[in-house]
């Protein structure tokens, strides 16, 4: 499919994506309902967890790290994608991330905030949260300042920092394009968030350079701040993570994920909000063909490590592999290899690359079989270390289940509301990819 050419006008932009931010309907309640419920499940999962204790989750000997820190490496991988197609498809000027950068940067800062939580809930006393922050103090915490933990919360927290700023920086002028058609509350929301802007020249060359700074900076972070994530698991001497196939791994698989939510999102968005002829097929099988590409790589590292182990003859890790397969959670690794090896083999097809229907449930197939990669990785190598005495299995608990469940309720109650009070597709941008606006006849 060729590159879509839009007939639409400047008006014709305003008046299409501005509309989304009109009072809203009885379905966007309906949703806001939905993913609230969730979001209180997960709410009241919690609280009994600090009732109760730590106990009603599922961690025991020797898996102490299980569903919440496959939750946090679920959700920072969500985030990924964001900076990719904000920042570094910007900075190759490819036109196809126009109408879905800005629902991927929210994405980005939302699931940050989502993969944040976790550390706290993980950590099943949140009243101590402050020993998981590296300032220094007379208790001598985080003396160990080489730990690969040390490297994440710097990650992560600059990843977070920079994608926030990236993200209000690029919502300026839409917000000030809001501010001028809008009355009451939402005028003073938006003649606030807008900082002032008024369209001048001198704010264009700004506000460019900026972007293109904020772009810059922001790039390495796609590949530095899942690199980080992995080296959590890298660093160490168990069987099946100390590999240095995990830093790139990662971030395909990251890339991977993110770009299947976007796909999930941005799907009900363009036809709940009658986004048709800003977000076209044509950008869809864009995303497409990318998520074919990193499924190849992710598929090709999933046959690598299973290489490594057999070439290395290290009875460890060879023990790890064949548990992962045809141990007690064997369905769990199958269902990944379905979900992210066999299932995108479809986008091959392609006619199927630009219907909508296949493509969404292909996104949600994705992301089910990314959580289990985490799943996999993280629960499985642990319960089949070195000593046979230690082994163990894993056994889900409703609790995790609920605050599972509330962290999706938690990150798409976000975008609910995002979509609702500001412009969730770039003005500015897309009108930037217009060939030649039509005119008025009357201008002729």
């Amino acid at each position: 499919m060729e590159e879509a050419k839009s007939d639409l006008t400047f008006e014709e932009v305003d008046r299409t994506i501005l509309k989304t931010l009109e009072p809203p309907t009885i379905a966007w309640y309906i949703l806001l309902l939905t993913t609230g419920s969730a979001l209180l499940i997960g709410a009241f999962s919690w609280r009994s967890q600090i009732i109760n204790g730590i106990g009603l989750s599922g961690k025991n000997h020797p898996i102490s790290w299980a569903v919440y820190i496959t939750d946090f490496v679920f959700w920072v991988g969500i985030a990924h994608s964001g900076t990719l197609i904000s920042a570094v498809l910007f900075l190759f000027r490819a036109k196809w991330r126009v109408p879905i950068y800005r629902l991927s940067e929210a994405m980005t800062v939302f699931a940050v905030a989502t993969a944040g939580l976790f550390p706290l809930i993980h950590l099943g006393r949140p009243w101590n949260f402050y020993w998981l922050l590296p300032y220094p103090n007379q208790r001598y915490l985080w003396v160990n300042f080489r730990s690969p933990l040390l490297w994440d919360v710097f990650a992560v927290s600059t990843y977070l920092t920079i994608s926030v700023l990236f993200f209000i920086i690029g919502l300026i002028p839409d917000i000030a394009a809001a501010r001028d058609r809008s009355t009451g509350f939402r005028k003073f929301l938006y003649s606030v968030t807008s900082v002032g802007w008024r369209g001048s020249d001198n704010q264009w060359r700004h506000y460019m350079a900026a972007y293109a700074f904020f772009a810059a900076f922001a790039t390495p972070l796609v590949l530095s701040v899942h690199s980080v994530v992995s080296w959590d698991f890298a660093m160490s001497i168990v069987p099946g993570w100390h590999t240095t196939i995990f830093p790139p791994y990662f971030v395909a698989g990251a890339i991977f994920s993110g770009l299947a939510m976007v796909i999930t999102i941005g799907i009900p968005t363009r036809k709940i909000f009658g986004l048709e002829k800003i977000l076209t097929l044509w950008h869809f099988e864009k995303m497409a063909q990318l998520i074919m590409f990193t499924s190849g790589i992710v598929t090709l590292a999933y046959a690598t490590e299973f290489f490594i182990a057999w070439y290395s003859q290290n009875p460890f890790e060879m023990s790890q592999f064949y548990y992962r397969a045809f141990g007690e959670l064997k369905w769990f690794f199958w269902g990944m290899v379905f979900c992210n090896c066999v299932a995108p083999l479809v986008l091959w097809i392609r006619p199927l690359r630009t219907h909508l229907p296949t493509l969404f449930v292909l996104s949600i197939f994705i992301n089910i079989g990314m959580w289990l990669e985490r799943f996999n990785i993280i629960v499985q190598s642990l319960a089949h270390e070195y000593m046979p005495a230690a082994w163990g299995t894993y056994y889900f608990t409703w609790t995790e289940l609920g605050i599972t469940l509330g962290s999706f309720g938690w990150f798409f109650t976000l975008f609910c509301v995002f979509i609702k009070f500001f412009p969730s597709v770039s003005l500015t941008e897309v009108k930037e990819t217009l060939e030649m606006p039509r005119r008025h006849a009357e201008e002729h």
